[in-house]
């Protein structure tokens, strides 16, 4: 979104924010005085700041899958949703960003049109992902805490595996407009250099916009944002509220029916509070994955329909706004891995171990806080046979028979 001026052909000077982000906020330029990319402090910060998410996002993202994948007693239902995120953010950091940082740099779009709506793809296909998938999430919390039996019945991980396949291929038919609507508008004409005298240097201006005025109607700008919020935001939220409701309602009436009045009855009561602690402990998990969900995409959302149907003036507040916004919907793609590092103790174990693989074994240890010693008991009481796990371990991402 620099700020740019064109001479067209016809002698008239044009100039305004590149809008290629679809907030339609003063999307038609606006006759002002020319400014050189380099001179917005923007055009400095914003490209170091995507370099730090993706080298940040990058590490994470395949950490995490790594993690998974190489560690058996990992793959479980949550974690195989857990890598499908992942999977989708890392596919935005590698498709998607390195293109969008040039917006507050380069003069015009510089990639062409195939490269404009692939980037538009992408990040529509990684936001129906997330959301999705968070839903889904969601939903085998409330299964597991509400109808924990149901878990060992069928096959589960068939299920979730047919579900991520179901949500990739929605998600990717849901991103299809994006790509077809997409386009990359040329401008002819020159750009004026001050060198005493005012000169018209021939210049082509590219803008790569998800809503050409000149190839679509007036309102579907105005429809497909709204369908956009409704569809990737509002629906999904009110499905996740619904199953939080369900399971915190079922955690209050299961904490008052639980036996207490012998012994053992007093050991069931324990042993059915540590798995109720277990799944709750998984489910705030997830509760945290949404939460960042919402305070990364709402504001993009908001500057979105604000540009659409507020029309309001352009002025710093709304610049101020769209660069923010349009930052934090790529920070999301990078946030997910270390909200688990500080959330999971057994993800944090894992983690310590292959991103400070090259230090002394005593330096990554000690910064998992000595959990290496709870894995190392859970380990043997598993190789006694044990189904039992101690509480510190199977509160989190890692047992599969408690988390179930």
């Amino acid at each position: 979104m620099s700020s740019t001026t064109v001479s067209l052909v016809n002698g008239t000077v044009l100039s305004g924010p590149i809008n290629t982000t679809g907030d339609g906020v003063n999307s038609t330029p606006t006759a002002a005085v020319y400014e050189e990319p380099h001179e917005n402090l923007e055009a400095i910060l914003v490209p170091i700041l995507f370099a730090i998410i993706f080298l940040i996002g990058f590490v994470g993202n395949v950490t995490l899958i790594f993690t998974v994948l190489k560690n058996k007693s990992l793959r479980n239902t949550p974690n195989i949703f857990v890598v499908s995120l992942s999977v989708g953010d890392l596919l935005l950091l590698l498709c998607s960003v390195p293109f969008s940082s040039t917006l507050f740099t380069c003069f015009s779009w510089p990639f062409g049109i195939f490269l404009s709506k692939f980037n538009e793809y992408m990040q529509t296909l990684s936001l129906g992902v997330s959301v999705f998938t968070l839903t889904a999430l969601s939903g085998d919390r409330y299964i597991a805490i509400v109808h924990p039996m149901s878990k060992h019945t069928g096959k589960p991980t068939l299920i979730t595996v047919v579900t991520v396949v179901g949500i990739w291929i929605l998600s990717a038919a849901l991103a299809i407009p994006e790509a077809v609507t997409s386009n990359v508008l040329y401008f002819e004409g020159g750009a004026p250099i001050d060198n005493g005298n005012t000169t018209i240097v021939p210049v082509t201006l590219a803008i790569c916009k998800i809503y050409p005025e000149n190839n679509l109607p007036v309102w579907y700008s105005k429809a497909h944002s709204m369908y956009r919020f409704i569809v990737f935001f509002v629906i999904p939220h009110i499905v996740i509220a619904m199953f939080y409701v369900m399971m915190a309602r079922i955690l209050v009436i299961s904490s008052k029916a639980l036996p207490c009045e012998s012994v053992k009855g007093s050991a069931m009561n324990q042993q059915q509070n540590r798995q109720i602690q277990a799944r709750l402990k998984v489910a705030k998990v997830v509760l945290s994955f949404v939460v960042i969900f919402v305070v990364c995409w709402l504001p993009r959302h908001i500057s979105i329909l604000a540009g659409h149907f507020a029309d309001p003036e352009y002025n710093m507040f709304w610049h101020v706004l769209k660069i923010t916004s349009f930052c934090l919907t790529y920070i999301y793609s990078c946030v997910n891995p270390y909200a688990l590092y500080f959330l999971s103790s057994q993800f944090r174990k894992y983690y310590n171990r292959y991103l400070f693989c090259c230090c002394p074994k005593g330096s990554y240890i000690g910064l998992a806080g000595g959990e290496h010693l709870a894995m190392n008991n859970f380990n043997s009481t598993m190789r006694r046979g044990s189904t039992t796990c101690t509480g510190e371990v199977h509160s989190q991402f890692i047992c599969q028979d408690c988390q179930r």
